[in-house]
């Protein structure tokens, strides 16, 4: 079957790159995990997660434990101890059957490697993911800071509402990762037709903010994309920002919208892309996340 659905393809085309990319989508995204993407999960204190929630909507969260959490019981299996699990409106997202993106990342050597899946066992404080597809990205547009797990001193506190807060955490942003998901996600009918969650990254204030609107450009990458193509079939998406300062998090519930830009004269072919979400609800964890940064 094809590495990428129908959502992935016109945007390929759109931007440019034509059928190009096929022939190395097929090489590159795979069915199972090959030995260095299954030794560098399980040296992870952390990992981003996409999940569908209650609703439907795509979530972004973390999967945290001591490097080791996270394991490959073999190429086309991942497994870690449920217990980690950081974020709201994520419960439940472990049922068996229930569609998973994870994207594990080590800033500090800016290696960051996509494992998108399927839950096929939860009990005894297990999880166990089939893998559907797996593949790497390029360290572009990734800060180099080092996490490492540190146990929570307080109780966490939950805030509701895009207020001023949460705006001044977008506005000061280097990083954030974004959940999207084919709208036929639940049927799973085809491995591209999942979940998955990526980084987006740049200078810090890369995120304009403007009332209940942030704008992106979506700057040059891979050339398949996974999210622009699961945004093109459906808008809804989960915004994550971690305050690495005092770790918190924020979450966001969007819709997106993806702005087509002229082409520049050295590529009249290839225009650009400006990425803007409308916030819909927001959620912002105070003291919520066991893991410190340094630069």
């Amino acid at each position: 079957m094809s590495a990428f659905h129908a959502g992935e393809r016109a945007i390929q085309q759109r931007a440019g790159f034509g059928d190009a990319v096929l022939s190395v989508g097929e090489r590159f995204i795979r069915g199972a995990l090959p030995e260095q993407h299954q030794a560098f999960f399980a040296q992870l204190p952390f990992v981003l997660l996409g999940v569908l929630d209650a609703q439907g909507v795509p979530r972004a969260g973390l999967l945290t434990g001591a490097p080791g959490f996270m394991s490959a019981v073999d190429d086309a299996h991942l497994e870690w101890q449920g217990d980690g699990l950081v974020g709201e409106g994520l419960a439940g997202c472990f049922a068996p059957g229930a569609q998973l993106g994870l994207l594990g990342i080590e800033a500090h050597t800016r290696r960051r490697n996509r494992a998108n899946g399927v839950i096929v066992g939860a009990g005894d404080g297990r999880v166990r993911m089939r893998v559907t597809q797996s593949f790497g990205n390029c360290p572009k547009y990734i800060h180099p800071r080092r996490a490492d797990l540190s146990p929570l001193t307080g109780t966490p506190r939950v805030m509701q509402g895009w207020d001023e807060a949460a705006r001044r955490i977008v506005a000061a942003a280097d990083t954030f990762y974004i959940a999207t998901a084919h709208p036929e996600a639940a049927n799973q009918a085809a491995p591209a037709h999942g979940v998955d969650v990526s980084h987006r990254g740049g200078e810090a204030g890369f995120v304009e903010v403007i009332g209940n609107t942030l704008s992106v450009l979506d700057y040059p990458g891979n050339r398949f994309f996974n999210t622009l193509g699961n945004l093109e079939l459906n808008p809804q998406a989960g915004l994550l920002f971690i305050d690495y300062t005092s770790q918190s998090l924020l979450q966001l519930a969007v819709r997106a919208q993806i702005d087509w830009l002229p082409a520049p004269d050295e590529a009249p072919t290839r225009p650009g892309r400006m990425l803007r979400f409308e916030v819909v609800s927001a959620e912002r964890t105070e003291g919520g996340l066991p893991l410190v940064w340094t630069d």
